[in-house]
């Protein structure tokens, strides 16, 4: 009998350390240099230089929700870094729901994964937010647009949200593009 137990010890622990080993390797790739220069890329002070935050100084704020990128497909240099920004800027009202699958924000910290919103309650100031990622490209995921307009059955939502099928269809229909 002690002998099953110890095995069963032995399996549980060896099983477990597979699994820490898989999740410490999720994330951005590692690099083996300092910056990786795209194919037929040219690197000098341009290719290290990111000009799309300029328009904030003296700037006019926006009337609607605006996001300034940072990321891998905006400044390529930030590839194998494991970082991007964005700055959010927006008068009153809200962004949807939404989650970052790929990394977490750095000073308020949003754990990756964690659904979050930002929030505006003051209609004559707009907001302004600048976010750090631990990512080159975060991954916006929209929850209102993933449950919503992916297919997934009236009636499973439904269940899910505690009403009934009308209500989750008049939730689709104002989450349907506008024609």
């Amino acid at each position: 009998m002690a002998s099953r137990t110890s095995t069963l010890k032995f399996f549980s622990l060896l099983i477990s350390s597979f699994a820490i080993v898989q999740m410490a390797m999720a994330g951005d790739p590692d690099i083996l240099t300092d910056f990786v220069v795209p194919p037929n890329g040219t690197v000098d002070g341009n290719f290290f230089t990111y000009t799309g935050f300029r328009v904030l100084v003296g700037g006019a704020p926006p009337t609607a929700f605006k996001v300034l990128k940072a990321s891998l497909a905006e400044f390529p240099a930030l590839d194998g870094q494991s970082v991007s920004y964005a700055v959010l800027q927006f008068p009153s009202g809200t962004t949807n729901p939404h989650t970052l699958i790929r990394a977490p924000l750095s000073c308020f910290s949003l754990f990756r994964g964690l659904v979050h919103f930002q929030y505006n309650a003051d209609s004559q100031k707009p907001a302004l937010a600048i976010s750090a990622f631990g990512s080159a490209n975060a991954g916006l995921v929209s929850i209102p647009s993933t449950l919503f307009t992916t297919g997934i059955d009236d009636n499973v939502l439904a269940i899910s949200f505690k009403t009934d099928v009308a209500t989750i269809q008049k939730l689709k229909a104002g989450l349907a593009p506008k024609p």
